[in-house]
């Protein structure tokens, strides 16, 4: 089974984090959070985000940035921004990436984007805003990366 890891750096908004919970224990995707965090994990909208499925998360936390890019394979990171060139669909994804998305008001660090130029990914926007909520943007990719990864693979 091809397992992914998603990972967000300072994730500020309760509910978003609740709601990529909920998607990595549908997926059983490991879910990463990257301290400092908006919010304690026992926060009730948290919680309720992710109703009854914590239980059903492998979620590992990490002191900053710095300490989970020490411990991370830098092979596998696949970062995703606003402000990257080349189209998710086109992220050499592979078993046991590692899928980065920044905080919810102001993304990845710009000189993580620029040391990491070659590993950066963007969703396509048409409309007018500025962005896509982090919940539904983690969703898109998460999806795609299965969708790719998995040969045969048919809905249940």
């Amino acid at each position: 089974m091809v397992k992914l890891n998603v990972v967000l750096v300072e994730p500020e908004i309760p509910p978003n984090t609740g709601n990529i919970a909920r998607l990595c224990a549908a997926t059983r995707s490991t879910l990463h959070l990257v301290k400092p965090l908006g919010f304690r994990t026992d926060d009730r909208a948290l919680k309720r985000a992710g109703l009854d499925y914590w239980k059903y998360v492998d979620v590992i936390y990490h002191e900053n940035l710095k300490a989970f890019l020490e411990k991370a394979p830098g092979t596998k990171l696949i970062l995703f921004s606003k402000k990257a060139k080349r189209p998710y669909i086109n992220a050499p994804f592979e078993d046991g990436s590692y899928l980065l998305f920044g905080k919810e008001t102001l993304g990845l660090p710009d000189a993580l984007l620029k040391e990491m130029a070659e590993h950066c990914y963007r969703i396509p926007m048409w409309g007018r805003t500025r962005s896509l909520n982090l919940s539904t943007a983690v969703g898109i990719v998460v999806y795609e990366a299965y969708r790719q990864l998995t040969v045969g693979f048919t809905c249940v």
